[in-house]
């Protein structure tokens, strides 16, 4: 009596979205589509999500009253979900520069006129970011 051997799965894959051969996760052997390109990950979510959103039981899943009171309820249950949880200047050497108001003065004949010196004193921060941004250099 002869033993058989366990079938082989594929060692190797065709990706769905690039065409390219790449070799299979032995964990996910015979069932991965895709590879881990950035581009073909998207493909691969998107295929996803149309595939769960086609079948019959979630065709309705974000339609309807009881549905949107059930996003209603989750959204007071979590307040700031959608908020950037995250600092802007995570990561960054400069501190965040407030915004500034600007008041537009009409220039009179008999007035002096500001020199780009005089304007430049009254924005520190501008100049500073100007040539931070001109040299390449965050530091200050």
């Amino acid at each position: 009596m002869a033993m058989s051997q366990p079938k082989k799965s594929r060692t190797t894959f065709k990706c769905l979205h690039c065409n390219e051969k790449h070799p299979s996760d032995p964990r996910n052997r015979g069932r991965q589509l895709y590879c881990s390109k950035p581009e073909c990950r998207r493909a691969s979510k998107v295929a996803s999500q149309r595939k769960w959103a086609s079948r019959p039981e979630n065709r309705n899943y974000f339609r309807g009253t009881e549905n949107c009171e059930r996003v209603r309820q989750w959204r007071l249950a979590h307040p700031g979900y959608w908020r950037n949880k995250k600092p802007a200047t995570e990561g960054t050497l400069q501190e965040p520069c407030k915004s500034q108001c600007i008041e537009n003065e009409e220039v009179e004949p008999s007035k002096p006129t500001l020199a780009l010196q005089d304007i430049c004193f009254a924005q520190p921060a501008l100049l500073v970011g100007l040539i931070s941004v001109m040299t390449g250099h965050a530091l200050q």
